[in-house]
Order: structure tokens, then sequence, then C-alpha cells
């Protein structure tokens, strides 16, 4: 096991190096502008070795991930656009198609799709029936997405992928799935190299950026895992709603901006600085702070999604205190401009 880790750690680790310098001579690179305050042209090249330590890992391995060459195909499908994307900017309608397909391709060869949302409303377990290939092509999309948008600031999108990860691998490995649980601490050191060099722990200069290959990467991950774990019948070991709890603060920051753009007429996915990473610095609190902040409330939320678990509370109790959250969330944002005022006003008397 400890050799595993060893062998993609500085798998990773040197795939960064390597690949920052490539990066550099073919621009695939972050420029500063209007929305992006770094300094200098950073390579993006993040999802990039994440991608080739895990296909490299599975390669070798691949009776630890059922369908691990599909997930590998769609992992390295996504990381070849999302790169291109980072270098040509990409049309996001190509990408939203490329990524339904890959999806369907999950569901038809993989079987994995959303069968059931389970108890939700104290009724009995909600079965899709045939709309569980459309939803299922949705969560996918909305995954994806979802962590896409979140990596707004150094480590940001490094460390709720982490939080994600852990807790998944913490209920499986509990559940005796102890597979699934050790190709989920794979991912997670795979990761950990990344997020090293993204907050400048060799130097700013050898700084790297996740770019849209990585977070595209990261969000089909945690979907193809999440579903793996919640709907395989029975005997899953993970109930549908605790996975919203495991991605609650990338679901629902995609969930209230989308809301908010949509409210002022502007396309969904227009980009913006809106984001919780954005008002946490309107607050005052700096980058660090701020990763610090995001990543304790997604991990408070994680251990509840663990603790509801482990606990088997009811799943309409872990769903309606989901939904309280997301709305007082949600009202925050919608008043955020009064809200900062307020906040501002107080500890200025103080």
């Amino acid at each position: 096991m400890f050799a595993d880790f060893f062998f993609v750690f500085f798998s990773s680790l040197t795939a960064l190096f390597l690949l920052r310098k490539f990066a550099k001579r073919i621009g695939l690179v972050d420029k500063p502008n209007a929305r992006k305050h770094h300094q200098g042209a950073v390579p993006l090249v993040g999802g990039i070795s994440i991608c080739i330590c895990l296909a490299q890992f599975l390669y070798y391995k691949p009776e630890i991930l059922n369908d691990s060459g599909l997930f590998v195909f769609c992992i390295t499908t996504l990381t070849v656009v999302g790169a291109l994307d980072d270098k040509f900017d990409v049309d996001f309608k190509l990408r939203m198609l490329l990524q339904g397909a890959l999806s369907i391709c999950m569901i038809y060869f993989a079987g994995l799709e959303l069968h059931t949302l389970g108890n939700l409303i104290g009724f009995g377990d909600i079965d899709l029936g045939v709309f569980g290939y459309l939803i299922t092509v949705i969560a996918v999309i909305g995954a994806i997405n979802a962590f896409n948008m979140v990596d707004g600031i150094d480590g940001l999108l490094g460390g709720l992928s982490i939080v994600t990860f852990s807790s998944l691998a913490f209920i499986l490995n509990h559940e005796g799935q102890g597979n699934l649980a050790y190709i989920l601490m794979i991912i997670v050191i795979a990761i950990l190299p990344y997020i090293l060099l993204n907050l400048g722990a060799f130097g700013r200069r050898r700084k790297v950026f996740m770019g849209d290959a990585g977070s595209m990467l990261i969000g089909f991950t945690v979907i193809w895992m999440l579903l793996l774990a919640s709907q395989n019948g029975i005997k899953s070991p993970l109930r549908p709603v605790t996975a919203l709890w495991l991605i609650a603060i990338p679901l629902m920051d995609m969930a209230a901006i989308m809301i908010r753009r949509i409210r002022r007429g502007d396309s969904p996915f227009k980009p913006d600085r809106e984001h919780l990473h954005h008002i946490f610095q309107r607050l005052g609190l700096n980058s660090v702070q701020t990763l610090i902040a995001i990543c304790s409330m997604a991990t408070a939320f994680a251990s509840f999604g663990i603790y509801g678990e482990m606990h088997s509370l009811p799943e309409y109790i872990m769903f309606w205190l989901f939904i309280a959250t997301f709305t007082i969330y949600l009202s925050i944002l919608l008043n955020i401009w009064k809200v900062t005022a307020l906040i501002k006003r107080f500890t200025d008397k103080n």
C-alpha cells in the first residue's frame, strides 16, 4: 500500500515539474487579466499530471477499479479537451456536448446511472425509471461544472476535492469496500503534489494551476465514484442523499451563482466575481484565510454526511437539512452587499 502511495506521489510530482516547462514552451499558461489577479504566466498542467498518474496506476492495477479502461478513456478525453480549452478557449456548448457524450458512454458501457434518489421525502424510495438516463447526464455535467466553478483561488479545487474523496473513502472503507476506498486514496495522493506547487511550497516560480483540464477530470471522477458507491442496488454502501453533503460547497455555490445570474438576465455560464471565495475576500480575508474557511466548511458538511451515513439518519431529514442550508446560503448570496456591509460595520466597531 505505502509503496503504491510513494510511487503515485512522486510520479505526480515528477510529471508536474516536467510538464510545467513544456507548457511554458507551447503557451499553455494562464495570464493575468481583469478577473485573474495572479502574477505572471502560470502553467496549466495540474490536471494533465493527475490524469497521467491515474492512467499509469490503473494500467498496472486495472483490477482495483471496475471498467478501469473506460474510466481512463473518459478522463483522458476530458483532459485533452480541457487542455485545448485552456489554450484556445473552446466554446462551452462543445464542452457540454462532450461531457454529455461521455456520460452516455458511462451509462451504457459501465452501467453507471442514477436508478434511485433514495427516500428523500419520507414516503419510500424515489425510483427514476426511464428518467434515470437523462438525470444521470445532467448530474455528470453538473458535477463537472460545479468543480470547475470553484477553481478560483490557490488550493481551493484541490482542497475541496480531497475533502470529497477522503470522506467517501472513509465511508467505503467502513462499509467493507476496500478496493474502492483504496483507489480514492490513490486519487488523493495524486492531487497532493499539485496542491504543494499551487500553494507555492516549491517557490512561486514553480507555481502551477489545475486548468479546465483538471477541473473537468476532478468533477467527472467525483460523479463516477459517487454513482459507483450509491447506485449498486440493495448493497450500495452509500445513500444518494449523503453524496449531497460530500460535495456541498461546489454544488451549492454553482446552484446559487446560476440562480443569481439568471435573475439578472445573464447567462448562467457567464464568468463573474461573486463566488463564495470572492465573498470571503470582500470581507477582508486573504487567500489563505479564505482557503482555510471554505475547506473547513466543506469538511463540516462532509462530516455531517459521514455522521448521517454511519448512524443511519433518515434520508428525508438529511435532505431537508441540506435544502435548508442551501436556502440560507442562497439568501445570503442574493443579499450579499447588505450582508457584507453589515459584517464590516460590526467588525469596525469591534
